[in-house]
């Protein structure tokens, strides 16, 4: 068996946000957010994944959302590497997700809980070895609680879990070992098949029951984002060489620039002149944007509209 990689956007929305999936994000909810105990006892999946729908690329910074039984809202992300303005981004769409929930003329009583549940392919907190670590609003000397729960950030760091399969010990454990090291199975251990839902979802998660057009897309966003987990790797190299932040920031665009030429050339063959100076006339955050709307483009004229309308 060979199993896919829970961190990609596509395969964590079908394990976790799909419609047979609420037993499985459960048991991932109470692991995560109440250390195992069983807090949660149902929830209802918002915008649940389907199957057969064609999902892109990061077209939304959060990955699933789910309502709770005491309609506390849970909003979910993998984040599979460091960018700047993170940690604000966590903070806003927390804020965002409490605020949208009341419509016009209703009282503020009708604002029920948030808690906003990051996983990071990365280490978000050098001050701690702590693994997930649980924030929510306090008195600064006292430490009470204010409002308790009402907003609540919980973020798990892979990184910091070194712990072998013969080593976990409780549900906590499994389930962090399986976002982390599932594409390293080769069958479903037993160790993992003691929670149900873990098994579950790693049946999900078997290449083998994936479809033709799943694979494909599981294919693209596998290579775009190892690519671009490339490119910023590079990127980052150059910078600590020039050791300067001009040298960074140029390192940052031109690894991103690098990684848009070979995509496009991939699929269009090679880049003519006037639209490669089209591309080096983008800025950082308008090549980001082009790597993920090239996706939706069928032809060199697609590509071509979209620089001429996106362009400085």
């Amino acid at each position: 068996m060979r199993f896919i990689s829970p961190k990609t956007d596509f395969a964590f929305k079908k394990i976790f946000g799909s419609d047979q999936s609420k037993d499985i994000l459960i048991s991932f909810l109470n692991a995560m957010i109440y250390s195992g105990d069983s807090i949660i006892q149902d929830l209802e999946i918002i915008d649940p994944y389907n199957a057969g729908d064609v999902v892109d690329l990061k077209d939304s910074y959060l990955d699933v959302k789910a309502v709770l039984q005491d309609r506390t809202t849970v909003i979910i992300e993998m984040q599979v590497w460091n960018v700047e303005a993170f940690q604000k981004r966590v903070v806003y769409n927390l804020c965002k997700t409490y605020a949208n929930q009341l419509k016009s003329g209703q009282g503020y009583f009708y604002l029920n809980p948030v808690i906003a549940l990051t996983i990071t392919d990365f280490k978000l907190f050098s001050s701690t070895e702590k693994i997930i670590n649980r924030f929510f609003f306090q008195e600064e000397e006292e430490h009470f609680s204010y409002q308790e729960n009402e907003l609540k950030m919980v973020f798990v760091e892979l990184p910091k879990f070194n712990k072998k399969l013969e080593d976990l010990e409780d549900v906590v454990d499994k389930w962090i070992y399986f976002i982390k090291e599932a594409p390293s199975l080769e069958v479903i251990p037993p160790k993992m098949s003691e929670v149900p839902q873990i098994e579950k979802a790693l049946n999900i998660a078997n290449k083998a029951s994936l479809s033709v057009e799943e694979l494909e897309k599981l294919h693209k966003q596998e290579l775009y984002w190892e690519d671009k987990r490339g490119a910023i790797t590079f990127a980052q190299r150059e910078a600590r060489e020039v050791g300067r932040e001009e040298g960074r920031v140029e390192g940052r665009v031109e690894g991103e620039r690098n990684l848009i030429l070979r995509q496009i050339e991939r699929r269009f063959g090679e880049v003519s002149s006037s639209t490669r100076e089209l591309i080096e006339a983008l800025n950082l955050q308008d090549l980001e944007r082009l790597g993920e709307a090239m996706w939706d483009f069928n032809t060199n004229e697609d590509l071509l509209t979209w620089l001429q309308e996106n362009s400085p």
